[in-house]
């Protein structure tokens, strides 16, 4: 008898783990359910097309007939409103029922709304599909004044497609600078002296108590904790993700923003597995529960989970090093692993526009980020993967020529 599995999301880890699956098991019945109207397109690039650089084309991965020849039951516009682990069944908005040998979610997240006035208002977008970067490029496209606020990955893209379309923007930040997680104020000025080449001014200690609207409900301006009004016919805020597990209320699945999952990305669950942004994953390099949002990251985390899928006893271990690119400015900027974590940090400017900070824990490295230079990302990574003690040559770290023996090989260190 085939095994049927079914899978809950169209991003690239549900569709990763679909492909993985008919690769292993050619008689395998796959059925992929999603909420959204199209089939799996490039988030990286969406980004692009928002900011007017590149066409609708280049941005979808697959279309339906991919899926057909492949012998994959996609079903768009499906919203998933059970789970009943027990019966290894899944129920839809539809009152469909799709029984399962095994099951993958790989649902995401939704974008959080600040929870302020008005904050719902006409011209106010979250960043997350396809549909989104649509609407945004519409909106900027028409839009002379902007705010931008989420000082993380997200929110530099809505900054960017401010500065491509030419809205005179106020990105409004909490704290001192961009990414204060990551990034020292020393690294961040980097970013925020690129922001202001683009048309884009950075505001600190600052956010959104309210945003105010016209007649129509259309923003007009946002006004900061601090009293100060910016006015605005295009905000973006990216903010963070709600996780989508609503409909796992009852099913005995794990979770804590997100899902739990093991190396393996098994839940606690026989038979269920996850993948994608929406998991809290055990990462075999900190030794700890972590949760990764890259592309990188979730396409392989789709491939471990098909493969574990169709495995007598699952042995494909999630073992990876995420990297996010930065390519909005004249120069490169690339973070790996957790670069907001740790216990210690090294960092290094060089010149203008080349930074780098490597982030330590228990004397290993675990992530960083670098700007301007990215040619020790390879070496970095390595250390990362490898989990190498570097406490007493962490100066090395800092070399523009990074060089891996130094480390593997004691002897050659002075």
């Amino acid at each position: 008898m085939c095994a049927s599995q079914v899978i809950i999301g169209d991003g690239i880890a549900g569709a990763s783990a679909a492909e993985t699956i008919r690769e292993v098991d050619p008689d395998a019945e796959v059925t992929v359910l999603t909420e959204e109207g199209e089939a799996l397109y490039n988030r990286i690039l969406i980004k692009e097309f928002a900011k007017g650089k590149l066409p609708e084309a280049p941005v979808s991965i697959h279309d339906p007939d991919w899926y057909d020849e492949r012998e994959i039951d996609l079903r768009l516009d499906t919203v998933v409103t059970g789970v009943d682990t027990g019966a290894h069944e899944v129920y839809t908005h539809e009152g469909e029922t799709f029984e399962y040998d095994k099951l993958l979610v790989a649902t995401g997240g939704t974008p959080t709304q600040l929870p302020v006035d008005d904050s719902d208002a006409d011209g106010i977008h979250h960043f997350w599909t396809f549909q989104d970067a649509r609407a945004i490029k519409e909106s900027a496209e028409a839009a002379d004044t902007g705010v931008v606020v989420g000082a993380g990955l997200l929110g530099i893209d809505l900054a960017a497609i401010c500065g491509a379309q030419g809205v005179d923007a106020h990105y409004l930040m909490r704290g001192e600078s961009w990414w204060r997680y990551a990034l020292s104020k020393e690294g961040a000025e980097i970013i925020h002296e690129a922001m202001e080449e683009i048309g884009v001014t950075p505001v600190f200690d600052s956010g959104v108590d309210h945003f105010e609207t016209d007649e129509e409900g259309h923003v007009t301006a946002a006004v900061d904790p601090n009293g100060e009004r910016f006015e605005a016919d295009f905000a973006g805020v990216a903010i963070g993700l709600n996780f989508n597990t609503e409909f796992l209320r009852g099913s005995g699945i794990e979770t804590d923003n997100g899902i739990v999952t093991d190396e393996y990305m098994r839940t606690n669950v026989d038979d269920v597995y996850a993948a994608g942004d929406i998991t809290q994953f055990h990462d075999v390099i900190l030794g700890e529960r972590a949760q990764n949002g890259a592309w990188g990251s979730a396409k392989e985390q789709g491939s471990i989970a098909g493969q574990n899928m169709t495995a007598d006893e699952p042995d494909a271990e999630f073992n990876w090093v995420s990297s996010y690119s930065i390519t909005h400015f004249d120069f490169p900027f690339l973070s790996f692993g957790h670069p907001t974590l740790g216990d210690d940090s090294v960092e290094k400017k060089y010149e203008d526009e080349t930074w780098r900070r490597v982030a330590l824990k228990d004397g290993r490295v675990i992530g960083g980020v670098l700007i301007g230079d990215l040619s020790a990302q390879s070496v970095l990574k390595k250390l990362a993967r490898k989990q190498i003690d570097v406490s007493d040559r962490k100066d090395l770290l800092l070399e523009q020529g990074v060089d891996l023996d130094a480390f593997e090989d004691p002897a050659t260190v002075n």
